[in-house]
């Protein structure tokens, strides 16, 4: 395993490195943060996918971006056996050191292990329900778990995938999925828990920090069913762990087709309501966005508006990223990347600074 975790001083160097990349790098959970995180979700379970984000992680962190995202479930643990193996060689070879880069990954859901087995019940009835990790009254819709003892397992296991002695960012992966089998009240009661072993794994030194990693939880109106209440969370989070607690990060779906962040005033705050981003500003709270190319459906073929106010760009798919990273409160636009041509045209978006308010808001004039 790699010892140590990311630390102020270590993510400070690696941005030193990099200064062709104006404003790329801005302060997150106190470290120096890529505004561009390379994503690992996409891809078939194979050798010939392990191959194209082993030469993608390389071309990405050897590039200037240092914020890696997975989760155990990805690729059924291979995209993070992909990381670790990445990130081992790299350190080996003196390219980086272990507190310069940002590994967050996510627990929450079933995985197998590299590929579907023949059975998938009878796998899972004999390596979780045997064991005594997950028995099925602790499933919601038979595939999201967040049980205490499942989540220690399922972070034991990342940490051996990512080869890391710590994870930096650890996620509660979608826990709105949970509203769909339970009351509020009850999923506010498994929050506690799993907050409490976060607290502890924290303590440990397994991880640095622990947040939720959501698809519809910040972007639904209150009234909605999945809705996630960040005060409430914070407010558990608190009592469990006190003023030093370490929920202090979240990830959300943000592009130009979902803009619920910075658009929904669906978060209470002091008898009044707030954005997403809003809010979590106002936390201190680190905000990274997923879904910044909505799996590649945002990299074409967007209206001349986005070409006339980020022309200095000469794709969409750039166009795109710079909406992302440059929209305020929003730390790192994830973007996925399993080839390096692909971490190449990144990076160029990189090489630019984000962009101004007067950018931004060329979006939002009335058409003409």
């Amino acid at each position: 395993m790699l010892k140590g975790r990311a630390t102020a001083s270590g993510t400070g160097a690696y941005a030193s490195r990099f200064a062709g990349l104006p404003g790329n790098f801005r302060a997150m959970i106190g470290l120096s943060v890529s505004s561009i995180g390379i994503g690992t979700y996409l891809g078939e379970p194979d050798e010939e996918t392990d191959r194209e984000y082993e030469a993608a992680l390389a071309a990405a962190v050897g590039g200037g971006i240092n914020l890696i995202d997975t989760a155990i479930n990805y690729r059924f643990q291979r995209s993070e056996r992909t990381i670790g193996r990445v990130l081992a060689a790299m350190a080996a070879r003196g390219e980086i050191r272990r507190e310069e880069i940002v590994v967050a990954t996510k627990g929450g859901y079933i995985t197998f292990d590299g590929e579907v087995p023949p059975n998938p019940r009878a796998w899972f009835d004999e390596h979780f329900i045997r064991t005594g990790i997950a028995s099925p009254d602790d499933l919601v819709e038979g595939s999201h778990c967040m049980t205490p003892k499942w989540l220690a397992a399922m972070l034991e296991m990342s940490r051996a995938n990512l080869g890391l002695e710590t994870i930096d960012i650890y996620y509660l992966h979608n826990p709105e999925t949970q509203l769909n089998g339970v009351s509020r009240p009850e999923f506010l009661d498994r929050i506690r828990a799993a907050f409490e072993m976060l607290e502890g794994a924290a303590a440990d030194g397994k991880i640095g920090v622990y947040g939720t990693a959501t698809w519809n939880g910040y972007r639904v109106p209150a009234t909605e069913r999945a809705w996630l209440s960040l005060d409430e969370l914070w407010r558990v989070a608190y009592e469990v762990g006190g003023e030093k607690h370490h929920f202090r990060a979240i990830q959300l779906p943000y592009n130009l087709a979902m803009p619920e962040a910075v658009t929904l005033a669906n978060q209470p705050v002091q008898k009044q309501r707030g954005t997403t981003l809003a809010v979590a500003s106002a936390m201190e709270m680190g905000v990274c966005a997923s879904a910044s190319l909505l799996q590649g459906r945002l990299a074409r073929g967007l209206p001349p508006i986005l070409r006339e106010a980020f022309a200095e760009f000469t794709s969409d798919a750039q166009r795109s990223i710079q909406f992302v990273r440059s929209t305020p409160g929003i730390n790192v636009a994830l973007v996925g990347m399993k080839s390096v041509a692909h971490v190449t045209d990144v990076l160029a978006t990189a090489s630019h600074p984000p962009a101004t308010q007067e950018q931004l808001m060329k979006l939002f004039q009335p058409a003409r």
